[in-house]
C-alpha cells in the first residue's frame, strides 16, 4: 500500500485560460541555479595562464640596442620590420609576448615609444627583439 495510492490515478489539472506548459519549460523549473553567482568566471580566471617578463641579458641587450640605433637611423627610409614585445595582462600579473609587422612612423622620444603607420604605439623597454623584413 503506497501513501499516494488515492491520487495517482488523477489526470494532470487542465485550466481554460491557461495552455499546459510544455515538457521543457517544466524541466526547467527543475533546473540548477548559481548559487555562487561569478565563481565559475572566477576558477576561469586562476586557470588561465600568463606568461613572464624575460629578462635579456647583457649580449642580447647590446644586440638590440644596435638593432634599435639601426632602426632610428633609416627611419627615414620607412623599413619594414617585425618587433617581438611584451604586453602586461590586464587583470593578473604576467603578460605574454607579441609580434608586430609594420612600418615606424616615428620615435616618441619623450614616451620613449616607437609609434608604426598605423598609429599603434610601443614602448622600447617591453621590446626583447627587432627584425629587419628586406
Amino acid at each position: 500500500m503506497d501513501k499516494y495510492d488515492d491520487i495517482k490515478h488523477l489526470t494532470r489539472p487542465q485550466y481554460d485560460d491557461l495552455p499546459p506548459m510544455s515538457m521543457h519549460d517544466r524541466a526547467a523549473q527543475f533546473s540548477p541555479f548559481a548559487a555562487l553567482v561569478g565563481y565559475d568566471d572566477a576558477v576561469a580566471e586562476t586557470a588561465r595562464l600568463v606568461g613572464d617578463r624575460i629578462e635579456l641579458t647583457e649580449d642580447e641587450m647590446s644586440e638590440l640596442n644596435t638593432t634599435l640605433n639601426r632602426l632610428l637611423d633609416t627611419i627615414d627610409e620607412q623599413p619594414q620590420i617585425s618587433v617581438t614585445y611584451f604586453v602586461p595582462d590586464e587583470r593578473k600579473s604576467g603578460g605574454s609576448y607579441v609580434n608586430k609587422d609594420g612600418v615606424v612612423r616615428v620615435y616618441d622620444d619623450y614616451s620613449q615609444e616607437l609609434v608604426f603607420m598605423d598609429k599603434s604605439r610601443i614602448n622600447i623597454q617591453d621590446i626583447i627583439g627587432i627584425e629587419f623584413r628586406e
